[in-house]
C-alpha cells in the first residue's frame, strides 16, 4: 500500500511538472489538437512520461530493497540490525519477583554471529543473551539460566514494565516481544519497510545473477538456449494459431452459416484459460514439444479468429457498395476492400495473442521441459531463488516488448491507413 501510494504521488507530481514546464512551452497546432474518435494522430505517447515511469519503478524497487544503486537518503527504513535489549519481570514460588535484561544481537541474514556476552547479574533472575537474523524471530528461554526454573513455577509477568501473559505481546523500540501459549518469550526485531531479499532482491542482485547465468548457464543449458527455446515455442504456437484463426475469422465474418456454426465454439473456448487445457493436452499429445506448441496454438487461435471476425464485421458497408458500383467482383472486394480494412483489427489481435502466448509459455514449459525461460523460472521458484525468477520475468517481458514493437512497426508500414477512416 505504501509503495502504491508513493507511485501515485510520483505520477501526479511528474504530470504537473511536465504540464507546467514543458507543455506550456508548446503552442503549435499539435499541442492544441484534441482527441477525435478513430484519429490516433491526436494522441502520441509522451517520451518524458515513459522515461519517468521506468525510472520511478526502478527507484521504488531500489528504495525498498536497500539497493546500493539508490542514494541512502532515498532508502525506505530497513530492518533493525544491532544489539537490542529489553527487561523482563519473573515470578517463582517462594521468592520475590525479580527483573533481568535480555540482550539480542540482530544480524543480517546470511552472516554468522555469536550471542553477545553479558553479565548474569546478582538476582535469581539472570541476564540472558541471544541472536536472531533480521526479518526473523527467535525464542528466548529466559528460565534456563535463572536460579528458579519452571519446576519452581517460573513465569514471566511483564516486559519493560508492561504486563504480559501467554498469547500477548509488548512492542519495544527494537521490535516485538511476544509470549507463546506455554509462556516462552519470542523476540521479533523491527522489520522496517524494506523487503527481505528472499521475497524481493535488489536490482544489482538480479543483474549479478543475469551475468552469472549468461556466463555459466543454468541446469546444463546456456541462458540463450533457454530463451531461444521459449521464443521458438511462442512463435510456432502463434504462427499456427494465426494460420487457422485468421481464415476462420474471415469465414465467420463473411458467411452467416460459418458464423452460426463456429460462433458457439469460439465463444465457448475464448474465456477458457489455456492453463486449464494442460491436462487435456498432455493426454492428447504427451509431454513432448508437440504438446507445448499445441497449448500455445490454442492460446492464440481464438484471439486471432475473433480479431479477424471483428475486422470483417467492422468494414463500412458504404465502401463495399462503392466497390460494387464500380463493377468490382466479390474476389476484388475481398482483396481490395475487406482485407485492407480488417488488417488493423488483425494486427491488434496479433499483439494481444502474442502477449497471451508469452504468458502461457511458462505454464507450457511445466510439461517436462528441459529448456526454456519458463522452466528456469519454475525450477528457481522451488528453491526460492527469487533473483532468477525476477530475472526470467524481466527477460520474458523485454523480449515480448521487443516483439510488440516490431509488430507495431510492421503495422505502421503495412497498414498506414489505420485510424484514417
Amino acid at each position: 500500500m505504501i509503495v502504491f501510494a508513493l507511485y501515485i504521488a510520483i505520477f501526479v507530481v511528474s504530470w504537473l511538472l511536465v504540464k507546467l514546464l514543458v507543455h506550456r512551452a508548446l503552442n503549435d497546432f499539435t499541442a492544441r489538437k484534441t482527441v477525435t474518435f478513430g484519429d490516433e494522430s491526436a494522441v502520441r505517447p509522451s517520451r518524458i512520461a515513459s522515461v519517468v515511469s521506468i525510472l520511478t519503478i526502478f527507484l521504488l524497487w531500489g528504495a525498498f530493497t536497500g539497493s546500493t544503486w539508490v542514494p541512502k537518503f532515498l532508502h525506505a527504513p530497513g530492518p533493525f540490525v544491532g544489539d537490542a535489549s529489553f527487561t523482563y519481570t519473573a515470578e517463582a514460588d517462594g521468592v520475590e519477583p525479580d527483573e533481568a535484561t535480555v540482550t539480542v544481537r540482530v544480524f543480517p541474514v546470511g552472516e554468522e554471529t555469536e550471542d553477545p556476552e553479558v553479565d548474569p547479574g546478582d538476582g535469581w533472575a539472570k541476564n540472558d543473551s541471544a541472536s536472531v537474523g533480521a526479518w526473523r524471530s527467535g525464542l528466548v528461554r529466559v528460565d534456563q539460566n535463572d536460579d528458579h526454573g519452571r519446576d519452581a513455577g517460573h513465569r514471566v509477568v511483564a516486559v519493560n514494565g508492561q504486563p504480559i501473559e501467554p498469547g500477548g505481546e509488548v512492542i519495544t523500540e527494537y521490535g516485538r516481544v511476544g509470549m507463546s501459549p506455554k509462556g516462552t518469550l519470542n523476540f521479533e526485531p523491527a522489520k522496517g519497510w524494506q523487503m527481505e531479499p528472499i521475497w524481493l532482491p535488489a536490482p544489482e542482485a538480479v543483474l549479478s545473477r543475469l551475468v552469472e547465468i549468461s556466463r555459466d548457464g543454468y541446469r546444463d543449458s546456456t541462458l540463450w538456449e533457454h530463451l531461444g527455446w521459449s521464443l521458438f515455442r511462442v512463435i510456432a504456437g502463434f504462427f499456427f494459431g494465426a494460420l487457422i484463426g485468421i481464415p476462420l475469422g474471415y469465414a465467420m465474418g463473411l458467411s452467416d452459416w460459418f458464423r452460426g456454426w463456429f460462433d458457439p465454439i469460439v465463444e465457448f473456448m475464448r474465456p477458457v484459460p489455456p492453463l486449464a487445457l494442460i491436462p487435456l493436452v498432455i493426454i492428447w499429445a504427451g509431454i513432448g514439444e508437440a504438446g507445448k506448441i499445441i497449448l500455445l496454438f490454442l492460446a492464440a487461435l481464438w484471439i486471432m479468429a475473433i480479431a479477424a471476425r471483428s475486422g470483417v464485421s467492422g468494414v463500412k458497408i458504404s465502401k463495399v457498395h462503392a466497390a460494387y458500383s464500380l463493377g468490382a467482383s466479390k474476389v476484388q472486394i475481398l482483396r481490395h476492400v475487406i482485407i485492407p480494412n480488417s488488417l488493423p483489427d488483425i494486427f491488434t489481435g496479433a499483439r494481444v495473442a502474442m502477449g497471451v502466448c508469452w504468458g502461457t509459455v511458462v505454464a507450457a514449459e511445466l510439461v517436462a521441459a528441459e529448456k526454456g525461460a519458463g522452466m528456469m523460472i519454475m525450477v528457481a521458484s522451488k528453491f526460492q531463488l527469487t533473483d532468477i525468477v525476477i530475472m526470467g520475468i524481466i527477460l520474458i517481458g523485454v523480449i515480448g516488448f521487443g516483439i510488440d514493437m516490431l509488430m507495431r512497426l510492421a503495422e505502421r508500414k503495412l497498414v498506414p491507413w489505420k485510424g484514417r477512416g
